[in-house]
This record gives structure tokens, sequence and C-alpha cells, in this order.
């Protein structure tokens, strides 16, 4: 008997393991069925489990389906809503209350280039700026924010941005708070205005000095002009009518760049003939006194014939760069012009052997009342404006313009332009 009661509770325990262990394949079934959004197939798990396991398939897939239906909803919602605000210049965002990204539409996309592929990711790995997340969590915690200009960084550069946002409802009815962000590029426009200002400040600056030294000896001579000698007094009258041609002269510079900068520059091409332009250019400047004890020599490439060009502006060009390389070159030093024909522009360059220009300096020298020894360049009459005006007008043709040098070794100075018809 004893015998027969283990063989009994053996096969009763085989049995008991053999169900536990169809439960947790049922179990691990449902589980995967869940997670995935599935229906789970009653047939996959035995009819013996008894109507509690048919009734627990049925809540579980019903639950599948609310949610996938949930899921097509929250997503067609978005698709809609991208496709909508996909037009609109300014950028949009929207997060949900862990700052994940739900959306973003083209525009965030053009202003920030690292922005894409985005959705889901935090948006503190999208857009750098401890201002933004300041201003989200402002945002968030419902206190009314105005319009604000923030700074992005954005690699080596930045970017400005008028941002505005406010709390949305989500469009899933769950409970977490969406916040929804308007961004409006204003990198362009900051830019513009920081040049205003250097412009403003450097045009006030450039002005006052030769207006103090005029002022001052003005002063001088009314209060003391009938004791003062003869030699003073001509002396005083010289220095005013130099630092008078000067400030006309950056007035007359000031007036050409703003033509320049113009919606109408006022530029005429006509296809003439480079060679006897640059040869009529530089007869003019033989007989000069300035350029008296300067050897002046023309190269010019045979095979550059008509250029596509506004004669009146490249004359200006070669005469700002010939005065230019006059001023700066010691006497008895030789400048030299040459031409040559590229594949589908001409280049022309002027070369000089004076001091040379610091390479730091290199890339600065075309902007506006950039000079590489200020006290230098006002005593040699500059205004700080030729090269800006040089390149505003090769830009103009269409052209390139640019500088070599090393320091002690002179500099070149080149540029191109248009082949003619």
């Amino acid at each position: 008997m004893a015998w027969l009661l283990s063989l009994l509770l053996a096969v009763c325990l085989a049995v008991a393991l053999f169900k536990l262990r169809q439960h947790r394949r049922g179990l691990r079934a449902l589980t995967h069925a869940l997670r995935q959004r599935q229906r789970f197939l009653q047939e996959a798990a035995p009819a013996r489990f008894g109507p509690d396991w048919g009734r627990l398939c049925e809540a579980i897939n019903a639950s599948a389906e609310e949610l996938n239906r949930l899921q097509q909803y929250r997503t067609s919602q978005l698709a809609q809503l991208e496709a909508t605000l996909g037009s609109l210049q300014e950028a949009v965002l929207i997060v949900d209350d862990r700052n994940h990204v739900l959306l973003a539409n083209h525009a965030m996309q053009a202003i920030f280039p690292d922005a894409k592929n985005i959705l889901g990711t935090r948006l503190e790995l999208v857009l750098h700026s401890r201002d933004f997340l300041d201003f989200v969590e402002t945002v968030r915690a419902g206190r009314p924010v105005p319009l604000q200009p923030i700074e992005f960084a954005r690699g080596n550069d930045s970017v400005w941005a008028e941002v505005t946002g406010t709390l949305v409802p989500p469009l899933d009815n769950q409970k977490d708070q969406w916040a929804l962000f308007v961004l409006h590029d204003i990198t362009r426009q900051r830019k513009l205005e920081s040049v205003r200002k250097e412009f403003v400040a450097n045009v006030s600056h450039e002005l006052r000095t030769p207006l103090s030294v005029i002022k001052g000896y003005i002063e001088t001579l009314v209060d003391a002009h009938r004791e003062m000698p003869v030699a003073d007094r001509d002396k005083f009258l010289h220095i005013i009518q130099r630092h008078t041609e000067r400030l006309n002269s950056l007035l007359e510079d000031l007036l050409t760049l703003s033509r320049l900068e113009s919606i109408n520059p006022g530029l005429t091409r006509e296809s003439i003939a480079l060679g006897p332009l640059i040869t009529g250019i530089l007869d003019d400047y033989r007989g000069r006194p300035a350029a008296a004890q300067h050897r002046l020599n023309l190269s010019l490439d045979p095979a550059v014939g008509m250029a596509l060009i506004d004669p009146l502006k490249i004359t200006q060009v070669f005469e700002n760069l010939l005065d230019n390389a006059l001023k700066y070159t010691p006497a008895g030093s030789h400048i030299d012009i040459a031409t040559r024909l590229r594949e589908k522009e001409i280049e022309l360059s002027i070369r000089d052997n004076g001091p040379g220009i610091p390479t730091e300096d290199l890339p600065h020298i075309f902007e506006r009342f950039y000079r590489v020894d200020k006290g230098r360049s006002r005593e040699k009459g500059g205004t700080g404006l030729g090269l800006s005006i040089v390149k505003h007008i090769v830009q103009l043709h269409g052209g390139r313009v640019w500088a070599e040098s090393q320091l002690g070794q002179g500099s070149t100075f080149c540029f191109t332009l248009p082949r003619g018809e």
C-alpha cells in the first residue's frame, strides 16, 4: 500500500507541475501580447484553464485594442497638427511634462540643423540654452511670460530667437501637461543691430577726431588771432584745412558706402577692353606727386580681352588699392599690377614691397574702419573705408576679393571680375 500511495503522490505532483508550467507559458505569452498591444489568441492557452482565464484574456485584449486606438488617435492628431504647423516660418515645438519632444516643425529644423529626428528626445539635448530651459519651467508653472529674446548655442555660433510659450491640453486626454513654444528667428536682426551700433560708434569716433581738432584751433584763432604771429596763424589754418579735407573724405566715403549698400547701387555694366582702362589709370597716377618716387609696373595677360564691368566703379577700386600701396610703401618702392585670365573670370592683382600685414589682421582688413596701424593710417589721411568700398564694388560685380601678405615682405591685393561676352 505504501508504494501505491507514493506512486499516486508522484503522479499528482507531475500533473501539478505540468499545469503550472502551462500556466507560466500562458502568462508569458499574455504578457508579451500586452506589451506588443496585440490580441492574445485564447487558443494559445488550454481550455482547461477555466472560465477565469478566458475572461482575463478578453480583458487583456480589450485593453490592447483601446491602447492601440488611443495611440492611433494621438498619432493622427499629431500628424494633423504637424501638417498645419509645417508651413509656418516660425519654429514650433511641443514637449510633454518630462521635456520629451512630441512635435517639431520644418522651421525648427531649418533654424537648428541638429534638430532632425528628435521626436522622443529630451529638450536639453536638442536646444542648448539655460535661459530657454528656465523659460520652459516658468511656462509650466502657469505664470504669464512675455515675448522674450533668448540666445541658443549652435556649434561655434549662436542663434537668437524671440520665444513665447503656453500650456496646451494633451491630445489623448491623458493627465500629463504639454507645453507649446513658438520661436521666431531674429539672429539676422541681432547681427544687423550689432553692426549698426558698431558702425555708429565708429563713425562718431572718426568724426569726433577731426572736429575736435578743427574746433580747438578755431577757438584759439578766435581768442588770440590779433596777438598771434602770422606764422602760427598760417600753421593753424593749414591744420584746419587738412582736417577739413579729411572730414570731407570721410563723408564722401560714407556716402559711397551708403549707395553701394542700397537697393539700387547704380551699377552700370558694359563690355570694355580691360587693358586700356588699367593703362589709362596708371598713366594718370604716374603724373601725380605721390607716385613720383615709386615704380608702377604693369603686366597684362594677352588673353585678357573684354570685361563686363562698370568702368567708373572699377576705376575707383584701382584708385583705392593704388592709394594704399603708395601711402604705405617707402620712396623707391615698386608696385606691380598684373592681370591673368582664368577659366570663367579675370584675376587682377596689385602687389607692393611695403611693410606687409600681420597674419592676424588679414581676415579683418576689408571691414569698415578697420586699420592695421590706426595712428599711422590717420597720419596718412586714410578714412578706414577704402577697402570696404573695394569689397562692395567687387562683390556687386559678382567677383571675389582677398589679400595675401607676410609681415615685412609686402602685400598683394587680388580681385576677380567677370569676363566680357
